[in-house]
């Protein structure tokens, strides 16, 4: 096997929207980094039947319903 073409697999702290905390092993970031989820099993629409909104960060569905809005009639 190569040597050194691996990436770092190492453990962060992974914080839900609801506040919870867990640890894992991870590539994302470096060691002891903590990720905060904006949307979790918690909180998404494919898990959540459909009852919860989500954040439209950056204008991105707004901007999707302005140039896709009228194709449904």
């Amino acid at each position: 096997m190569k040597k050194d073409i691996h990436p770092d697999y190492h453990r962060i702290k992974v914080v839900m929207t609801d506040g919870t905390e867990y640890f894992t092993h991870s590539t994302w970031g470096k060691e002891g980094d903590v990720m905060t989820l904006d949307i979790d099993p918690r909180t998404h629409p494919a898990w959540t039947g459909g009852q919860q909104q989500l954040l439209d960060r950056g204008g991105r569905v707004s901007r999707f319903k302005n140039k896709y809005g009228n194709l449904l009639g």
